[in-house]
């Protein structure tokens, strides 16, 4: 077995090894690039290099493309494990969505974001729309 990496001895890991141990990004590019944005903040103060080292206890707060992710820090990993190797990293304090009913349905013609494709029934409906114009 290998001798562990001199970061995780010392008790902390970069902020993009993490990212990527923690399964939020699909790559440790994805990650460092997350990180460089400005898209990350840790303890409340934003970030803007890779080479940031969190330890457990620190509190992430994660800007995706659609969400908001806080992450509580529980522990730093050694790989980049499996999904339920990977939830025992951290613990999720990220709002609830906000419920779906409370948002107005789209207009005629449209449909909500993230709906997936369009069903035969539904492409006939908004054809029928369109050509009643």
């Amino acid at each position: 077995m290998s001798a562990p990496e001199p970061q995780a001895a010392a008790g902390s890991l970069r902020i993009d090894k993490w990212l990527w141990y923690a399964r939020v990004t699909k790559s440790r590019s994805l990650a460092q690039k997350l990180a460089t944005s400005g898209h990350v903040r840790v303890n409340k103060d934003k970030i803007a290099s890779a080479s940031k080292t969190i330890k457990a206890g620190d509190v992430l707060t994660v800007a995706l493309e659609r969400r908001v992710l806080v992450l509580k820090v529980l522990a730093l990993g050694t790989r980049r494990g499996p999904f339920e190797e990977a939830r025992k990293l951290y613990e999720d304090l990220s709002p609830p969505p906000p419920p779906k009913q409370d948002a107005p349905p789209p207009p005629p013609g449209q449909r909500e974001a993230g709906a997936g494709r369009p069903t035969k029934r539904d492409r006939r409906k908004m054809d029928a729309f369109r050509s009643d114009d």
